[in-house]
């Protein structure tokens, strides 16, 4: 299982500007371990089990980003914790747990790829010349990191000859996402036209995929998503963005996230979106008669 966060934290303590924060670091680390270990170890299933993961996310990202970040990091510690991703891995490596069968019915008895991953988005051929026609394929690969998946990785091979030589063959790997979904700390205009296109990107690649965002603050006015390809934006806590006088201080921080703890409610609303994706027949050509319809 991927551990997005604990690499995190792992590389702030391997960086040199954050010599100063190793104290508050490793006291995140510690009880990193303690929010993994409770989180594994529920004996709850369904909505009770999501009720009591969120309980347990919100009193580890209370304990880092509130008690040890925000009132005891460094002045380089909270202006760089977006760039190190202290914040938004925690989100990342929480979701990875959802995924299992105390929680969602119907996954595969093959394993899937999760968590953070280089999605696939599109392929593309680039001869140089006709002559080039005879030889080893050349593959173009657009990918885009995903915060989180579900999927599968892809192997491929193209040839220019039908006996697939090996020197003019080409072969590769792409990881295909059929769900992915980015996790933001905040979400601004800006950041939400990036997110719409990447969906974009990404449902040509394939076109039955599931592209959602999940945000803890909102910093812009919410939008309708069915102009985009987004199918949803999940807005964690409720709230909007603190006003930037207010984002540095303790007590206003404090104060945000006593006021707006993530919602268990809206997790659950997230995980029912990825229960009915997995329960569904994406395409069934056959059924096309019985429906009337295509799609």
């Amino acid at each position: 299982m991927k551990t997005p966060h604990k690499d995190k934290l792992m590389a702030a303590l391997a960086n040199p500007k954050a010599k100063a924060d190793e104290d508050v670091l490793k006291e995140a680390l510690k009880n990193y371990e303690f929010w993994i270990k409770s989180t594994q170890t529920l004996s709850t299933k369904g909505k009770d089990r999501i009720k009591e993961m969120v309980a347990l996310l919100n009193q580890y990202k209370d304990l880092v980003e509130v008690e040890l970040i925000a009132q005891k990091g460094s002045a380089f510690l909270k202006r760089q914790r977006g760039q190190l991703k202290l914040d938004s891995s925690i989100m990342e490596e929480f979701l990875i747990h959802l995924l299992h069968p105390d929680i969602l019915i119907n996954l595969p008895d093959f394993e899937l790829g999760t968590g953070p991953q280089t999605a696939f988005m599109s392929l593309s051929f680039r001869p140089s010349s006709v002559q080039n026609l005879d030889e080893k394929p050349v593959i173009v690969i657009k990918n885009k990191n995903q915060d989180f998946t579900i999927g599968r990785p892809i192997y491929y091979q193209f040839s220019s000859e039908e006996n697939f030589t090996a020197a003019k063959t080409t072969k590769g790997k792409i990881f295909l996402a059929a769900l992915a979904a980015e996790c933001k700390v905040n979400l601004d205009k800006t950041m939400f036209q990036e997110c719409a296109g990447t969906a974009t990107r990404l449902k040509q690649g394939c076109p039955v995929s599931k592209y959602y965002v999940l945000v803890e603050y909102l910093d812009m006015e919410p939008e309708d998503v069915r102009l985009t390809d987004i199918d949803n934006v999940f807005l964690l806590r409720k709230a909007k963005r603190l006003p930037p006088a207010k984002r540095n201080d303790y007590n206003e921080v404090k104060a945000q996230h006593k006021n707006f703890p993530i919602s268990d409610e809206v997790v659950t609303n997230f995980t029912i979106e990825i229960q009915h994706f997995i329960n569904a027949v994406w395409y069934d050509p056959d059924e096309a008669l019985k429906r009337g319809s295509f799609i």
